[in-house]
């Protein structure tokens, strides 16, 4: 973090240099000319004709040329190969122009200023300034001067690459009297601040900048703050900036308001943003298209495509055209709130006014509807994509093929990926595509053909990861086909690939599961002993399979060794303790756990509430059942066994005005009955004296049909007029 002394250190030497005269000279050259040989003047000749058009593979030419000469021993002139540096950086050749200046060197050519200045270019966008800080030395050694422009160059690439402490002290090192820095050195080191979340030390150099400094900062600098403000949620901050730049005279410009839009709509003020562009357009400052995607994108995150669509039209009417990145945005912006329909309807409206959408948005789209399920609509989506000649890319089939196999349409994805290989554009599948197969084979119990595709993946190494194994691993020891689980783990150590938290999971958790605690005691031991860190996952999966062989005490080690080995339990670890040793009849062990849960912050859940009230019940404590299940309530967790196990505890007891009293609460919470609370229901009333009239304590329940089995009240009176007619029922009739 820069400190106060370096600010200070800092805008002393910007007064300072504002206060040097300029001294910046360029080195110019004037001797007599030179008399090249035919050759060297034949040479420059074809490099310079070269460089006129400077495409890509002319310029690989360029430097083909010039490095054959120079292997014959043939060196074009001193003019051509500092050309040569300057014409590469200029069209982004860096490694090219790098090369350049290295051979020229070799062959002792004296580099000019303008090449030194192409070679701090090079070196910050090949994004190694402290190179390019290195030039700095070889253009005082022949005798140049720095100026402004280099030094905002190498303060660019040290901001860029996170370096802006770096920055700062490369700034406050230069010779005051030689370089004049100006707003743009300031505003960059400002980015820089900003882009490392030190927003604080932007803020402070800004007003330095007014203090010291005898060069405020422009609306520029004002955007960047805003930026780094909104970025952080400090939205009121962003906005007074406006204000002090009205107060300072500083006119906004559209990059300032879109900031502030852009700012505003990401957290959701998307009706202030739209104020801001209202007061835009009362000043006539004329909105971007940057401007507008953030305030339609903004409503269509909140399903307002009414406005949406009103905000479009006068963005058009503006003769504003959109982008590409306006419509992926769009769409994006409904698909990620799951309003994948409104999306359709948008696209469709899109479709309707001539536009013509590109992969991304086509993507986007298809993504959010095979994640609803929609998969017919997806393939519509498709079918007019080919239909407008766009080509689907590896995303699309990749989702497509995600969308079958999450589906269940294994087969279906496996008949689109057979098309995909046959396409005459002929897409090639990645790792995605085969780990996505794969996934869906297994899930489907399909094993052979997952092994087949496995087998091509590992022939094909670029086509093969670890994920593929975890998933075939967990697959085969989920089928208790132990043997070809333990291939694919020998395999992928043979092939060198790393395990990760997920493979150790899986394996750990298919051994648990397949009762073969030791093979899966000895993997953990192994694993740990190996430097890996077990998971809460890793200890939970045993400790349930131990608590299930009735190894009360070892997982009891277990969940201690959590605590010691810096491994948080979470709410399944209590669950599972909590649950073996009520099981074992320790309550006082099961009410400390439940305290030492409470303690680290951990909230019980419907399954901690559960067996809890459960055992109380069977064991008679109703009290405690009572005040378990209150607390319960009063957290807004519903669980109808729970409601089950107090009936039954409370019929047990002879407790009939506790039995209808909890009735009255399932009925006021709208609980649905299903067949086992049913019958539970019958025994407690096959229990109450002859003398009461049940219909009239009865409460009526939801008639909503749940999934499975429910009844409602009506139908439950006429089953127990059935069943028990001795029960004053008269009144049902």
């Amino acid at each position: 973090m820069m400190t106060r002394k370096q600010l200070t250190n800092l805008c002393i030497y910007f007064q300072e240099s504002f206060n040097t005269q300029n001294r910046i000279f360029i080195k110019h050259f004037s001797a007599a000319a030179t008399l090249y040989s035919s050759h060297t003047q034949k040479l420059d000749t074809q490099l310079r004709s070269l460089c006129e058009n400077p495409k890509k593979t002319q310029l690989v030419n360029v430097f083909s040329l010039f490095n054959q000469n120079l292997d014959l021993g043939q060196i074009p002139s001193e003019s051509t190969c500092n050309f040569l540096v300057v014409t590469f950086a200029k069209n982004k050749e860096y490694n090219l122009a790098l090369r350049v200046y290295h051979k020229m060197r070799k062959v002792q050519v004296l580099p000019w200023f303008l090449s030194l200045a192409a070679l701090v270019e090079c070196f910050v966008y090949v994004q190694n300034p402290r190179l390019a800080i290195g030039v700095l030395g070889l253009i005082f050694k022949n005798g140049y001067t720095v100026n402004v422009y280099i030094t905002n160059v190498i303060l660019k690439g040290l901001c860029e690459n996170g370096m802006v402490v770096k920055a700062i002290e490369f700034v406050c090192s230069l010779d005051k009297k030689e370089v004049t820095p100006d707003v743009v050195s300031l505003n960059t080191l400002m980015r820089g601040l900003c882009k490392e979340k030190k927003i604080e030390e932007a803020l402070d150099l800004r007003f330095s900048m007014e203090n010291v400094v005898s060069c405020g900062p422009n609306s520029y600098t004002y955007s960047i703050l805003m930026e780094g403000l909104c970025s952080e949620g400090r939205l009121d901050d962003a906005m007074e900036l406006l204000e002090e730049m009205r107060t300072k005279g500083l006119e906004a410009d559209v990059v300032v308001y879109t900031t502030l839009i852009n700012g505003l709509c990401n957290k959701g003020y998307v009706s202030r943003g739209k104020e801001l562009l209202n007061e835009m357009l009362e000043k006539g400052i004329s909105p971007s298209v940057v401007t507008y995607s953030c305030l339609i994108n903004g409503f269509c995150k909140q399903g307002k495509l009414k406005q949406s669509t009103m905000l479009y039209d006068d963005m058009l009417n503006r003769g504003i055209q959109p982008d590409i990145f306006m419509f992926a945005g769009m769409i994006g912006a409904l698909c990620t709130n799951g309003r994948a329909k409104k999306a359709m309807e948008l696209f469709n409206l899109i479709l309707d006014r001539g536009e013509e959408p590109g992969n991304i948005t086509y993507n986007i789209l298809l993504s959010a509807l095979c994640k609803e399920g929609s998969l017919a609509d997806a393939f519509h989506i498709l079918k007019v994509m080919i239909e407008k000649g766009k080509t689907p890319d590896l995303v699309t089939y990749n989702t497509l093929l995600k969308g079958l196999c999450e589906s269940g349409k294994v087969d279906d994805a496996m008949t689109l990926f057979e098309s995909m290989l046959g396409d005459e554009t002929y897409v090639q599948p990645n790792v995605i595509t085969m780990n996505v197969l794969i996934r869906g084979l297994c899930r489907d119990g399909q094993l052979d053909k997952a092994a087949k595709i496995h087998n091509k993946m590992v022939e094909n190494k670029s086509l093969a990861d670890i994920g593929t194994f975890t998933v075939l691993i967990g697959a085969y020891l989920e089928a208790n086909n132990v043997v070809k689980a333990l291939e694919l783990w020998k395999q992928l150590n043979q092939l060198n690939f790393i395990p990760d938290s997920i493979t150790y999971n899986t394996i750990i958790d298919g051994f648990c599961k397949l009762n073969v605690l030791n093979i899966a005691k000895g993997l953990f031991l192994r694993f740990r002993k190996n430097g890996y860190h077990p998971t809460a996952f890793d200890y939970n999966s045993l400790m349930d399979a131990l608590c299930k062989e009735g190894s009360l005490e070892q997982a009891t080690g277990l969940f201690k060794e959590m605590l010691d080995a810096n491994c948080e339990p979470d709410i399944v670890s209590y669950n599972i303790i909590i649950s073996s040793t009520l099981e074992a009849g320790n309550l006082q062990s099961a009410k400390q756990l439940l305290i030492g849960m409470n303690r680290r912050g951990l909230n019980p859940d419907v399954f901690t509430f559960s067996i809890l009230i459960n055992r109380f019940s069977k064991l008679g404590q109703l009290e405690e059942a009572k005040r378990l299940f209150e607390i319960m309530d009063a957290s807004g967790l519903t669980d109808i066994t729970v409601y089950d196990c107090l009936l039954k505890g409370f019929s047990l007891n002879g407790q009939t005005g506790e039995i209808v009293d909890l009735l009255h609460k399932m009925a006021a919470k709208g609980i649905e009955l299903d067949s086992t609370i049913t019958s539970t229901i019958f025994e407690c009333l096959c229990n109450f004296s002859e003398d009461i009239n049940v219909v009239e304590l009865l409460p009526k329940f939801s008639q909503k049909t749940s999934e499975g089995f429910s009844i409602p009240c009506s139908e439950l009176l006429m089953k127990l007029h059935k069943s028990i007619p001795k029960l004053q029922l008269d009144s049902a009739q």
